[in-house]
């Protein structure tokens, strides 16, 4: 069965974990259990009351009138938000949902929907990238089991990889990119998600993938000339070592400009070399491919 700490919830609802200590005290919906040494721990069940409640709180309901709701007639309210974004938000906490459940068809149900009404584009940006920053904290701390990761991960990657072979851009950039995934990384789907945005905007686009070596690129810098090098970093090994990363890389190839996106890049400290950039938002990151 999976466990989240508060610290879970707070990150997947948004919910402060201080709020969430008074809902206990005040209201029924949530009944934490605790560990030996006295650590709150929370279940499936409860993490999907949190998500639903802090979606109809935000939206203008009192949470002393949803306490007293069924969990039927909570899931009711949901459906009839009329808010755009508020339908977008429920089905962002559907995928979760679905994903904790390993309720596969479920998840790819809400994914194949969104493309048949919205197109993959906004799929992409308005259900796919949010998910994956509101799950990507636990994919750093291992909250989520392996086997969680790997299914909805390959489904994603199947939509991003129609989504990148069929968009055609009218734009022209003379500006080359490389993607790549430094060795022992394999979290591939921000990186997919940034080769999309780029091939829509007319950029020329080298894929190399996961768990790339730094000769690697040493060779295809030398070969190609690219403008830049792009990495998204979501979840890195524990053995990672980026400082270690950034002095190799630099003596490898310091000509070449770096760019760096993702979780990591918003935790890493405000320090790097001159050929080196952190977006630390996926403001950021478009502003960046915008001006390319």
């Amino acid at each position: 069965m999976n466990v989240f700490t508060i610290k879970d919830l707070e990150n997947l609802s948004g919910i402060k974990a201080h709020t969430i200590r008074i809902w206990e005290q005040r209201y029924s919906f949530l009944k934490p259990k605790r560990t030996d040494t006295n650590i709150r721990y929370y279940s499936t069940d409860e993490l999907k009351a949190v998500l639903n409640i802090a979606l109809l709180n935000k939206y203008g309901f009192k949470i002393s009138h949803i306490d007293k709701m069924s969990t039927e007639e909570v899931r009711q309210k949901i459906i009839e938000l009329s808010h755009a974004e508020a339908q977008q938000e429920r089905l962002i906490n559907d995928l979760v949902q679905y994903m904790v459940d390993l309720d596969i068809v479920s998840f790819e149900d809400v994914l194949n929907q969104y493309i048949r009404a919205r197109g993959i584009e906004r799929t992409i940006t308005q259900l796919v990238f949010p998910f994956l920053d509101k799950i990507g904290i636990l994919w750093m701390t291992n909250f989520i089991q392996p086997a969680q990761e790997h299914l909805v991960a390959n489904i994603i990657r199947q939509k991003l990889i129609v989504g990148i072979e069929n968009v055609h851009s009218s734009m022209r950039s003379d500006k080359t990119v490389v993607l790549f995934l430094p060795e022992g990384e394999y979290h591939e789907l921000g990186l997919l998600y940034l080769y999309y945005l780029l091939k829509s905007k007319g950029v020329q686009v080298l894929y190399l993938g996961s768990d790339v070596p730094v000769r690697d690129m040493e060779f295809l810098v030398n070969a190609k000339k690219p403008d830049f090098l792009l990495t998204h970093l979501t979840s890195v090994p524990a053995n990672f070592n980026i400082d270690k990363f950034l002095n190799h890389f630099h003596q490898t190839v310091p000509q070449a400009r770096l760019v760096i996106s993702g979780q990591l890049a918003v935790c890493y400290p405000r320090k790097s070399f001159p050929q080196v950039e952190f977006k630390r938002s996926l403001q950021e990151v478009m502003e960046f491919i915008a001006g390319l």
